[in-house]
């Protein structure tokens, strides 16, 4: 009889229990420098870029949390993961940090992306900008975490030598921030080269000085490093591009370089011969190659390989940054193009495992 089971088909769905609700993603808390969606460039890069297309993906959720306040328990949200980049956590916090997550089963994960473990690398960063605290900051939260990140194989090394074990994340470039072709130079005035970075960069770029004294292009034209950032020194023989207001902002930073882009017929990255060098990514090939730049840097084992994608590698001789300059300017599209594919292709922030496996989500 069709009516009878019709109805009772109907009594047994309304009888039926619910279905159960899904899980919800985990709760991955963040703690970086800066706050509100504004932070530094390394965090931009290194995390929030990348646990924003976690969140898109529906594989976690996120939040920035408060150091301090999460270590004390103002903050009582449960956190399936506490993500911490850098110095990001105060060192007077730690151990209170470590404690909560011990006894709530929390996940805590250092991300790392220079060395700051070798003596030679830790003196370097306390000429420049790293004051005691902040190292010691890293160093415990790298000890005491339960999984660590860092940028590259060598920085690995540099950890496995302290008894650390890491996992490795190369850097990568968020899609859609950045340009699709190569950039077209100014065909009038001296011919421009950017070099841009932080302010750990300054001994670098006394490397390049001999290169650039009298240096002129194949039709004679002068060739002149612009500097953005790398040091607070002046000096007469580079120039200096001052960033705008609101520019240290990595977005607003990378928009600013786009709408310049037309300066340049090349961007460089010289490195000096040290362990905090060699322990270095080759971001700046990503980011220069995204610009539309050409990219010559130094033959370092940072950019081992960017020359089957398209870079350029000088050794320190400034005949050899010269040679490799005017090659830049000779083949710039052709070597942007092959370097922004493999950029696009294998150097993008995705649906990265690794970095899923590292996090535990």
């Amino acid at each position: 009889m069709p009516g009878l089971r019709s109805v009772a088909a109907r009594l047994l769905r309304r009888t039926a229990p619910p279905e159960p609700a899904a899980p919800e993603p985990p709760l991955v808390g963040f703690v970086v420098h800066g706050a509100g969606g504004v932070h530094p460039a390394s965090a931009h890069i290194r995390v929030t870029g990348r646990l924003s297309a976690l969140a898109a993906a529906g594989e976690a959720r996120v939040a920035q949390v408060d150091p301090v306040r999460w270590a004390d328990g103002t903050d009582t949200a449960h956190l399936d993961v506490l993500l911490v980049q850098r110095d990001a956590f105060p060192a007077s916090h730690l151990e209170q940090a470590f404690a909560r997550a011990a006894r709530e089963g929390t996940r805590v994960v250092a991300e790392v992306d220079d060395d700051f473990f070798s003596q030679e690398a830790r003196a370097r960063l306390a000429r420049s900008e790293y004051d005691p605290a902040r190292l010691a900051s890293v160093d415990a939260l790298v000890r005491g975490a339960d999984a660590v990140v860092v940028s590259t194989d060598r920085l690995a090394t540099v950890l496995a030598a302290e008894g650390i074990a890491s996992v490795v994340v190369p850097n990568a470039v968020q899609p859609g921030m950045w340009g699709d072709r190569p950039a077209v130079p100014d065909p009038e005035g001296p011919r421009r080269v950017l070099y841009m970075g932080s302010v750990t960069h300054s001994e670098d770029l006394d490397l390049l000085r001999p290169a650039f004294d009298g240096f002129t292009d194949d039709d004679g034209r002068p060739v002149r490093i612009e500097v953005v950032g790398i040091t607070a020194d002046g000096h007469d023989w580079f120039d200096r591009l001052a960033l705008p207001d609101g520019a240290t902002h990595y977005p607003e930073f990378v928009a600013f370089l786009r709408a310049n882009a037309t300066r340049w017929s090349a961007g460089v990255a010289p490195l000096t011969g040290d362990r905090f060098n060699d322990a270095k990514s080759d971001l700046k090939f990503l980011e220069y190659s995204m610009l539309g730049l050409p990219f010559v840097g130094s033959d370092r084992p940072s950019y081992a390989g960017v020359d089957a994608h398209g870079g350029l590698l000088a050794g320190d001789a400034p005949d050899a940054w010269r040679t490799a300059l005017l090659t830049a300017f000779r083949e710039s599209d052709e070597r942007v193009r092959t370097a922004q594919a493999y950029v696009r292709a294998e150097r993008s922030i995705g649906a990265e495992t690794v970095w899923r496996d590292a996090l535990g989500v």
